[in-house]
């Protein structure tokens, strides 16, 4: 997964669900709409969102506008009528694929009384559903920022053994504002990493970071989706052999 190109501010934040305008709403632009959308503008909408998925999975949050536009068979200008700005359509991708992991993480700690079945079992949920390459880039920005940490991608850094995944503050007055989507996600695998690791079938110095690491890695985007699912099966079923604890 590619992540990079997306500003973070918090004036794009767009909730799941609701529609923008360029031109309506408190008389300023992007303001929410408050009338609901026609049936061929919440279609228009819907084929955007789909296509943001797809072209954002394939090529990283860096890719244009118009390529979503393209992949959704609509005119640039209504994408841009519904999001005002590339940020605030990626910061609406990025928060409906955090809530999705964090749903299915949820749902793997609730019904596997086993810690290890819960863990893999949402390992497997969530590369099986490509959200792995669709991981907003608080989520996966790992250690402490330094002066050189420009680029906003995966980075694995080397940790002490038990170290945790912590949020990586954005730079701006606005930081840190609209990271609770990402760390309810953090929290809800944290439980799982630690029963996992408390019951000895996990590694010790496997991390919340590595695990989050492993969705994105193991969610390749291919060409052709039936090889797609194979690769993502077999690559899976290797990073899970190392993330288990073997006997001393």
């Amino acid at each position: 997964m590619h992540v990079q190109d997306s500003h973070w501010s918090s004036a794009s934040v767009v909730a799941p669900g609701t529609a923008l305008s360029a031109s309506s709403g408190h008389g300023r632009p992007g303001g929410p709409r408050t009338t609901p959308l026609r049936v061929d503008a919440q279609r228009n909408l819907e084929h955007v969102l789909r296509a943001a998925r797809e072209v954002f999975g394939e090529l990283g949050y860096g890719a244009p506008m118009e390529d979503v536009a393209r992949r959704a068979r609509v005119g640039v200008g209504t994408v841009y009528r519904r999001f005002p700005s590339k940020d605030v359509l990626v910061r609406r991708i990025a928060e409906e694929e955090t809530a999705r992991l964090t749903d299915q993480a949820r749902t793997a700690l609730g019904q596997e009384d086993e810690p290890w079945s819960a863990l893999s079992r949402f390992l497997r949920t969530s590369v099986a559903s490509g959200a792995g390459r669709l991981l907003p880039p608080q989520v996966l920005r790992v250690g402490v920022a330094d002066e050189q940490d420009h680029a906003r991608v995966p980075q694995q850094r080397t940790q002490p053994a038990g170290a945790e995944l912590r949020l990586v503050p954005e730079r701006g007055p606005a930081a840190g504002e609209d990271d609770t989507g990402a760390a309810q996600l953090l929290d809800v695998v944290g439980r799982l990493v630690e029963r996992a690791r408390e019951a000895g079938a996990l590694r010790p110095d496997v991390s919340v970071s590595d695990v989050l690491l492993v969705i994105a890695t193991a969610a390749p985007s291919l060409p052709d989706p039936a090889q797609q699912a194979a690769a993502s099966a077999r690559l899976l079923d290797i990073l899970l052999e190392g993330l288990r604890s073997r006997p001393a």
